[in-house]
């Protein structure tokens, strides 16, 4: 074949063309490098979409990926943390002395080397909401350089420099860290920006939102508020501040009585607060109150009575309605006048983001009313996901599904992604696909829908086991889950039962 006339010197070039041609080149270069950043950390290691979990086998911790790969063997004696289970950094702890309270840390990630080896210690910040439920920070860590401590972010970013006596996330706050030091508190956000310097005796949220700003106490005691932009609201003169909010309006208690305040510190409500021994919360203007002898009622800003004070506790509910509870039971109220559900149920919540009521008599069937306090869902409800909107409930023996608006749902409605639909036929429960067409058999007892990872777990004669996104049975049935407090699996491992705040996977 032949070579053409070009390499015998016989035509020339085309610098249009040839221009023409670098260009592209250089286009394809350049995109090449964009992709190769996209699926790089920046740092020539590649970036995949595993997730990461804590193992647990022969009393020793490890980490497995969402495919039930070991990643880090199962080797320490102390839980391995992962801050962001999308991230391959693993906080170990490891040569703990018990007796004089003695510890090293350390970060590995996926090739199980250890990083971030210029800091004397690396920690997980733990994060507690109300009732003590643990989350960690995601995008950042806590360091110790020289007896001091810092953050960086999980690209190793220092964002907060290594000068402090200690640092720990604000209870029940979002994106708000307390800083210590000279004894002396002051608060910043999870990208390290200071908010408030510090300088005072003790922070508290003004609720879960960290917008909404935060109570500082004085070494004198005396209480105030900073916004989430460090501008100060209320000057530090009161003797209590409430950790609620709204509209600008705040709930203080100068000279033994409750008032209600503007960000100006000028009164808004005084009268009919001389009695009150707390105040409970705001809402709409509205107030709930609780009086010095122990009972509960609603006024409105200008000091009109809601409902009165005869509750053993009131929470508020749709709008102008309110949850109230007596001698144990809970009902509805929208006045003093009006009752709309009498108080016969032993649970009652109201699920703001998904503008429902759970209610139930025998703490185990619930009744899902809506804001015209008419029922209408009753069963088993083993799941609201205000995420996904919908509501996973067990009626007749079977799962269903309903949307917000309490319109039955599919479950491939609702699991989009899934490539297995948990079906039950004759007792017995089996999968389909997505058109319907029967993938896995109906042979089990019992058995869960498809995880995120592509997993579910299924029950033969009282044992459990677990199959993979194909229907393939991967692990047999043979382990007995009635102590756990869930049922899971990652490839061969399951759920273990450690508690909601350590989970871990074991086999």
């Amino acid at each position: 074949m032949s070579r053409g006339k070009r390499y015998n010197g016989e035509a020339k070039l085309n610098m249009k063309k040839v221009l023409a041609v670098l260009v592209a080149l250089l286009v394809i270069v350049m995109f090449v490098f964009v992709i190769y950043k996209l699926v790089t950390n920046g740092k020539g290691e590649r970036m995949t979409n595993n997730y990461y979990f804590t193992s647990f086998q022969d009393n020793k911790y490890g980490v497995i990926n969402n495919k039930g790969e070991e990643v880090i063997a199962p080797s320490y004696q102390e839980y391995i943390v992962i801050p962001n289970n999308k991230t391959d950094i693993f906080l170990c702890t490891y040569d703990v002395d018990y007796t004089n309270n003695t510890y090293k840390t350390k970060a590995l990630n996926s090739k199980n080397k250890e990083i971030f080896t210029e800091y004397e210690n690396i920690e997980p910040i733990a994060n507690y909401d109300a009732n003590n439920t643990i989350s960690y920070e995601q995008n950042a860590i806590k360091v110790q350089k020289d007896g001091k401590y810092g953050m960086i972010n999980i690209e190793g970013k220092e964002i907060l420099p290594c000068e402090y006596d200690d640092l720990y996330s604000l209870k029940n706050t979002d994106n708000s860290i307390l800083i210590e030091k000279d004894g002396k508190i002051g608060l910043v956000d999870s990208t390290g920006k200071v908010i408030i310097e510090p300088q005072y005796k003790e922070i508290r949220g003004l609720g879960t939102d960290y917008k909404l700003g935060y109570i500082t106490i004085t070494e004198d005691d005396k209480y105030g508020v900073v916004d989430c932009n460090n501008q100060k609201v209320l000057e530090n003169k009161y003797q209590d501040i409430k950790s609620l909010t709204e509209n600008g309006i705040y709930a203080v208690k100068e000279n033994n009585n409750w008032e209600l305040v503007q960000r100006n510190g000028e009164i808004k409500l005084s009268e009919g607060l001389q009695n009150v021994q707390d105040i409970l919360g705001i809402k709409n203007g509205n107030i709930i109150i609780k009086n010095t002898s122990n009972k509960v009622g609603v006024i409105s800003s200008e000091g009109e009575t809601i409902l009165n004070n005869v509750y053993d506790d009131v929470k508020f509910a749709f709008t102008g309605s309110y949850i109230i509870e007596q001698n144990g039971k809970y009902g509805i109220a929208k006045s003093k006048d009006e009752i709309v559900v009498n108080p016969t149920y032993t649970t009652m919540n109201y699920i703001s983001t998904a503008d429902i009521i759970e209610a139930s008599e025998d703490g185990i069937t619930s009744n899902l009313l809506n804001s015209n306090f008419e029922i209408k869902l009753t069963g088993i409800v083993t799941e609201i996901n205000t995420n996904k909107g919908y509501i996973k409930i067990r009626q007749d023996n079977e799962e269903k599904y309903y949307n917000f608006r309490f319109e039955e749902r599919t479950k491939q409605d609702i699991n989009s992604s899934n490539t297995l639909f948990l079906d039950k036929q004759n007792d017995k429960y089996g999968y389909v696909d997505k058109n319907g067409k029967v993938v896995v058999d109906y042979q089990y007892d019992d058995a869960t829908e498809q995880n995120e990872y592509g997993y579910a777990a299924v029950q033969k004669d009282g044992k459990w086991g677990a199959i993979n996104e194909k229907g393939e049975e991967i692990v047999a049935p043979q382990y007995d889950f009635s102590n756990n407090l869930g049922i899971d699996f990652i490839g061969e491992w399951h759920l273990g039962s450690i508690d909601s705040n350590a989970t871990y996977y074991t086999k």
